[in-house]
């Protein structure tokens, strides 16, 4: 995640964002107090922690017999990975028990 936490000077400028950023700060006239959440590249719901989720997925379905079962399985740890870190944890659970319905079915 992009973060910057202090103070900048705007009087005289104006701020375009490059991409759409989630702003967590406080502002004045001339100064801003921001930290920007890139949730393009590196979303703050899925860089939590020591790792981020990509790299544990990527490690944990290289062992997939299939592309099928390996998408499945990333999804479902996708959800688990983020489901306290998002706005809805039952939505997320719910998501990860589909795909994992999902999976445990195409194993049979």
């Amino acid at each position: 995640m992009a973060k910057f936490d202090g103070e900048i000077d705007f009087s005289g400028y104006n701020f375009q964002a490059a991409q759409p950023v989630e702003f967590l700060g406080s502002w004045s006239k001339d100064t801003i107090s921001f930290e920007l959440d890139d949730r393009v590249n590196s979303p703050s719901h899925y860089t939590a922690g020591t790792q981020e989720a990509i790299d544990i997925i990527e490690e944990a379905i290289d062992a997939a017999p299939s592309n099928k079962l390996g998408m499945l399985q990333a999804q479902v740890l996708k959800y688990l990975l983020r489901l306290w870190l998002k706005d809805n944890p039952a939505e997320d659970a719910r998501k990860a028990q589909w795909y994992l319905n999902r999976l445990v079915d195409s194993l049979n």
